[in-house]
């Protein structure tokens, strides 16, 4: 009970350290606390933090950075993907406090014999904490002290004597943060990913026929071209025969007609086969070595669902709900009925086994070389259920990244991320003016969001073609492109669809495409390229090539004196990479405006800009400066700034 110091408000930490905060290999953590203690004595704090494998505590110095408000900060980087425990602990450093009032009293013209002594015997207290080999140095200082007075007190008052007390601290009745905090540390494609979403059954080159596995990797130039580092396609599983769904969803499926992907299991297998139409698991090797070379993951579709004729139902009928006439219950959602899909029983009695199995899905997966998931509907399993299938496969297979396909409430999504979820499906879909958008990025990248959830934009997906979307022409397509790839590290869309401007809706006027491709394949000219298709290239190029654009929370908006702008400016860790971005929301029209320099980024009076878009360079002034975009070229600037 001699420890007086006091640890409060330590960030990051999310609900008192029950789960870990997020970060990837090379990223700082930086801590700040409330630290204090009675009286006037100096305080001490540090941030003592170790990777799970290492056997001793490394530390970083905490500073008081706002001494009215008693707040302290201080940070270290992570270098190994894993997991660390970090923890803040402060103490009354009574020499630190000695040495101050040595200098308030000597500077008063006060005696200092005694005050000589004082030190001598608190260098003394200190040499015993360090080992022999370190203590010497504070050996000779204590002689120092003991020798002549003058040259005891200069020595006290030099830069040295400073020097060496902040080096060796006078450490005792420490008080350590009493919550058990972790940090874990992924692969930096958790913050930066591109993706892009096809249909294997409509790769086909061939009219004739629907298209495979072998048809998608002939596919990985084109994607590679456009500059993608993910390709995802939708569940690659057998299909159910029974109460198989038809074009537009209809209730019974026409002979021939193939079914939702996501209507998973037949009497071909279930989650660990592969649809025969697809291929084999050879071809699925084949396709994720061939992506590979290309730098590029395959994400397979993880649905935990099944079809009326999956295995699992025969197997196991106690994994599943039955109602009183003896009849399985497929899904609902009122009054949304989805016949082809019933739901797994998380209730179940035998759950241990349910959760070891589908935990034995994923490892099968990740052995055949997936390391992205794309889990479809999270939120209707148990939390738990992901934490710890997460938390399993990343002890084996620490690379592996789990993205969440959650269009719900905030609070539910923001959960799915606290237990474990590395990437998140977001609301940007639904952001349509400068002023949604900019509170939407500035909840994500300031509050608690930052260290937990990494959001993943998507304009458009097979099930969601948004209202703003519809009838609407290709400026609109670009500026949405534009928007996603340059506010958010992750970004993804349902192509071929979204290239091609696709933006019809579902006659019942629901956020749904008409003719969706989910319930049947199509065939496409895969060579084809457009102003869309050019757009890819460019700004996954500028992503690529820049880090600032490589992650979400690195964000600080400008003001602009047009509602219809919104201009933001992203920066490297080492700020020697600035991004600006300015869009025009209004896709029909030219729009002008006078756009403020963040002055705490941008400190020249003259500057150079070049849009990544374009090539074309501007001489910028500190100030403001006029913009004019006509979305029928481009709807954005996107400005490397230069010297």
């Amino acid at each position: 009970m001699q420890n007086r110091a006091i640890i409060d408000h330590v960030t990051p930490q999310i609900n008192n350290g029950r789960f870990a905060v997020k970060r990837v290999v090379g990223q700082a953590v930086e801590v700040t606390a409330s630290v204090f203690g009675d009286g006037h004595d100096y305080l001490r704090a540090v941030v003592e933090y170790k990777h799970e494998k290492a056997k001793k505590w490394q530390q970083a110095v905490m500073n008081c950075v706002n001494e009215g408000d008693d707040l302290w900060a201080g940070s270290f980087n992570v270098d190994k993907q894993g997991i660390y425990d970090y923890q803040v602990v402060a103490w009354i450093d009574q020499l630190l406090t000695w040495r101050n009032g040595f200098l308030k009293k000597q500077a008063d013209g006060q005696k200092m014999d005694v005050e000589l002594i004082i030190g001598a015997n608190l260098l003394t207290a200190t040499s015993k904490l360090y080992a022999k080999s370190k203590a010497k140095t504070i050996t000779a200082a204590i002689k120092k002290l003991g020798g002549e007075e003058v040259a005891a007190i200069d020595y006290v008052l030099s830069p040295e004597f400073e020097q060496l007390i902040a080096d060796f601290p006078l450490r005792q009745f420490e008080t350590t943060y009493d919550h058990e905090l972790q940090i874990k540390v992924g692969r930096h494609k958790e913050i930066f990913s591109t993706w892009y979403e096809l249909f294997p059954r409509s790769a086909s080159p061939d009219i004739n026929r629907t298209g495979n596995l072998r048809d998608v990797i002939e596919l990985l130039p084109r994607v590679e071209e456009m500059g993608f580092d993910v390709l995802y396609m939708p569940p690659v599983h057998p299909i159910g025969k029974r109460n198989r769904k038809g074009r537009n969803n209809a209730t019974n499926a026409k002979p021939g007609e193939p079914g939702s992907p996501w209507a998973i299991g037949s009497d071909e297998g279930g989650h660990k086969a592969i649809l025969p139409e697809l291929g084999d698991i050879k071809d699925y090797k084949a396709l994720i070595k061939a992506a590979g070379a290309k730098n590029i993951d395959v994400a397979l579709d993880l649905a935990f669902q099944c079809a009326p004729d999956h295995p699992y139902i025969t197997d196991h009928p106690d994994w599943f709900i039955w109602r009183p006439d003896g009849t399985i219950a497929y899904a609902e959602n009122p009054p949304k009925k989805y016949q082809d899909i019933v739901p797994i029983n998380f209730e179940t009695e035998d759950w241990k086994n349910l959760w070891e199995e589908l935990l034995s899905v994923v490892i099968y997966w990740c052995k055949a070389g997936v390391k992205i998931f794309r889990v479809d509907n999270p939120h209707t399993k148990p939390f738990r259920f992901w934490e710890w299938i997460i938390s399993a496969t990343n002890k084996q297979f620490p690379d592996v990244i789990f993205l969440a396909e959650a269009f719900t409430r905030p609070k539910v999504m923001a959960e799915l991320a606290k237990r474990g979820f590395q990437q998140s499906y977001s609301y940007f879909t639904w952001r349509t003016s400068p002023a949604e958008m900019r509170e939407y990025l500035e909840e994500l990248s300031q509050t608690e969001l930052k260290d937990y959830m990494r959001p993943n934009f998507w304009p458009n997906t097979p099930d969601i073609l948004a209202y703003e979307m519809m009838g609407a022409n290709s400026n609109q397509f670009v500026k949405r492109l534009l928007l996603a790839g340059t506010l958010s590290g992750n970004y993804g869309l349902y192509g071929p669809s979204y290239e091609l401007g696709e933006n019809r809706g579902n006659t019942t006027g629901k956020e749904e495409y008409y003719d969706s491709e989910k319930y049947y394949a199509r065939h496409y000219d895969w060579s084809y390229r457009n102003r869309t298709t050019d757009a890819y290239t460019r700004l996954n190029r500028a992503r690529q090539e820049h880090p600032a654009l490589q992650q979400t929370n690195n964000i600080k908006f400008t003001d602009s004196d047009n509602d219809q702008l919104l201009s933001y400016i992203k920066w490297s860790d080492d700020r020697s990479n600035l991004i600006w971005t300015i869009v025009n929301f209004d896709h029909n029209n030219p729009q002008g405006g006078r756009i403020s320099v963040p002055h705490e980024l941008i400190v020249r009076q003259h500057f150079r800009v070049r849009d990544l878009l374009t090539g074309d360079i501007y001489q910028w002034n500190a100030g403001s400066n006029y913009v004019l975009l006509d979305p029928g070229k481009w709807p954005a600037h996107i400005f490397e700034v230069m010297d």
